[in-house]
């Protein structure tokens, strides 16, 4: 308990330095931009035709056929692998990018993987613009357990900020690892059903089918959906993955950076 109200301490202690760090990535990434954050909302939805006309010529989705409302669906989809993916790519490479920092002043490691995630949370808090307007667009009709839709936003930013801690304290030692993730991603976006249906497009029991079943991504973008997309409540299967996958990876995630944090400043 004392060692929780420590860091709980640390943390409100650093919390400025979170927004400013936060804000100083906004302002960075839109400040040459035209469109500015206008971006946020244009990007997902080119992206989205983009997949909707290569892999819905294939799905049958442009004939009609397929998924109901497919259009949101893999809006969906793509928004939450790209804020997972977004989050993880920029937090594993957080502490190198801050070692000239950190060999001048004290301020704790974890500030870095965090602050990325939190930035990475707040791009696609805007992209959600766009989803409302794909939704619109194509007469989706919103629910009223859309409320829920917070519950896989949250277990997923803490999943993806035990991933991303893990990743940061791994590339300080082994800097292939950068590359190695983009690979990974790229597969783990395919078995992460962001723009087709397992359980129609796969055998069950099949080997494809249980890979997707095993995927923690699959089942936080299909929570999401659940309440978004299909109006229905989270069953107890998907807020027992959703919640216990987030509890996993913060927990491997925070043993492992803290177990290795003070090495840091050897290898950066």
């Amino acid at each position: 308990m004392s060692k929780l109200k420590s860091y709980g301490a640390s943390f409100w202690k650093y919390r400025y330095l979170l927004q400013n760090l936060v804000s100083r990535d906004f302002k960075l990434k839109y400040r040459r931009s035209v469109l500015g954050v206008l971006w946020s909302v244009l990007n997902p939805l080119l992206m989205c035709l983009v997949y909707w006309v290569v892999f819905g010529s294939f799905l049958g989705q442009l004939r009609g056929g397929g998924i109901d409302n497919f259009m949101a669906y893999l809006m969906m989809g793509q928004l939450l692998f790209s804020f997972f993916n977004d989050a993880t790519t920029a937090s594993m490479s957080s502490v190198l990018g801050a070692a000239p920092l950190l060999k001048k002043v004290y301020i704790p490691k974890y500030i870095f993987p965090l602050e990325k995630c939190c930035f990475a949370m707040v791009n696609c808090f805007f992209s959600f613009v766009a989803l409302i307007v794909v939704m619109i667009l194509s007469g989706t009709p919103i629910h009223a357990t859309v409320l829920l839709s917070w519950y896989p936003l949250i277990t997923l930013f803490f999943f993806a900020l035990g991933v991303g801690l893990f990743l940061s304290a791994l590339v300080v030692f082994f800097r292939d690892v950068m590359h190695i993730w983009t690979v990974f991603t790229t597969a783990l976006m395919y078995v992460s059903a962001v723009f087709y249906d397992p359980n129609t497009m796969l055998t069950a029991g099949s080997l494809a089918h249980r890979i997707v079943m095993v995927n923690p991504i699959y089942w936080y973008i299909t929570s999401f959906r659940q309440v978004a997309l299909w109006g229905k409540p989270l069953t107890a299967q998907m807020w027992a993955v959703c919640g216990g996958c987030a509890v996993i990876s913060l927990t491997v995630g925070v043993l492992v950076f803290k177990k290795t944090q003070d090495n840091f400043v050897l290898h950066i």
